[in-house]
């Protein structure tokens, strides 16, 4: 299901890419998928981790146990040694006093027969061999205890650190953890950003659907006669040709022009939420007019200007939404040197765009 809707928004963000590289400045969605993309990848950085975190949170886990396993083993078998240890103690305690007790009697049977004191003097020399065999006995079961009791010290200061080890590693899994909490919620709010974006891409795409009908209906009559109304990349384009709008080299409009532009300007009125732009374009041939028109980019401004005074004496559109812009010859819709491609290429283009405010608002 993760996988499934991850991909549903990696598709929505394709698509809201799409839309707003037609739509919105090119650095400000850049900025957008970028912050979403990194998104992404610190989420499943910080999912990476986690897991990890948890593996060695469990590794530590069974090494402390095993430890504490190996402390209460150390312990038992210490507690047996130390009482093996107190036995010999005792039974030492007791040869002593028979060491004692004999060279009293060797004292006492020194007067008597030779045969005694041999037997006795046998007797005290096997009773020190044993008791050399106790002491020996006797100190290699400290040795033993010592070495003992200084691993189970050891092991002690083993699990003391792995205890901090652990403690260490929970911290950060926890710290880890809310970090990834915070990402989350960076991403939903950026995801719920895009989709806000989307749902005003899809309203404006509509919008101008509907402005594009309306200015085909209002433009029938003149449709294939010089005009033409196409959509691209989210804006309406009215294309008129020079024929239908004015002379060679000539800057007024012609009456026809005048009744296209008339109706154009009808429909312009009331859709307030479109910003207008009027395009002039010319020719690659040199204009070989005089006075105030110099070359090409005099030509194309001048008649962009004639079409916007045109839409505002015969509406109440704000001129705020206007602009008036010469191309000259820079921007054919055919590089081909004939005369069918330069006729092409004199023309005006309306291009009518959303207003996208609200759109620049949620990308700041």
């Amino acid at each position: 299901m993760k996988i499934n809707t991850l991909t549903r928004i990696l598709v929505l963000f394709a698509v809201v890419s799409g839309m707003l590289f037609a739509c919105v400045p090119a650095r400000k969605l850049e900025d957008v998928k970028a912050e979403k993309e990194a998104c992404e990848r610190e989420r499943t950085d910080l999912k990476r981790q986690n897991e990890d975190l948890v593996t060695a949170n469990n590794e530590l886990k069974a090494a402390i146990a095993k430890n504490e396993r190996e402390i209460a083993a150390l312990v038992a078998d210490t507690a047996i040694k130390s009482n093996s240890y107190r036995i010999l103690t005792q039974q030492y305690d007791k040869i002593s006093d028979l060491y004692k007790q004999l060279l009293e009697n060797q004292e006492k049977l020194r007067a008597g027969a030779d045969a005694e004191q041999q037997k006795a003097m046998a007797m005290l020399q096997k009773t020190r061999d044993e008791l050399q065999v106790r002491e020996d006995e006797l100190r290699n079961l400290e040795a033993r205890l010592n070495q003992e009791r200084a691993s189970l010290e050891a092991m002690k200061t083993l699990n003391e650190q792995k205890e901090r080890e652990l403690n260490e590693k929970n911290a950060l899994l926890e710290s880890q953890r809310s970090e990834l909490s915070s990402k989350n919620s960076e991403l939903d709010s950026k995801n719920a950003k895009v989709a806000e974006l989307q749902s005003i891409l899809n309203a404006k795409d509509s919008a101008m659907n509907a402005l594009k009908a309306k200015v085909s209906e209002a433009l029938s009559g003149f449709e294939g006669n010089g005009l033409s109304v196409t959509q691209k990349e989210g804006k309406v384009y009215v294309s008129l040709d020079e024929k239908l709008l004015f002379k060679s080299g000539k800057w007024d409009v012609d009456p026809k022009g005048q009744e296209a532009l008339k109706k154009l300007a009808a429909v312009l009125e009331n859709n307030q939420d479109v910003n207008i732009t009027i395009e002039g374009h010319t020719d690659d041939l040199a204009y070989s007019g005089n006075g105030n028109i110099q070359d090409n980019w005099d030509l194309s401004t001048k008649r962009a200007t004639s079409i916007v005074k045109i839409i505002l004496s015969n509406s109440k559109i704000d001129p705020v939404r206007l602009i008036a812009s010469g191309r000259s010859c820079y921007l054919p819709v055919d590089d081909s040197k004939t005369a069918e491609a330069r006729a092409k290429n004199r023309r005006t283009e309306i291009i009518l765009t959303p207003k996208l405010d609200v759109l620049y608002e949620l990308t700041k």
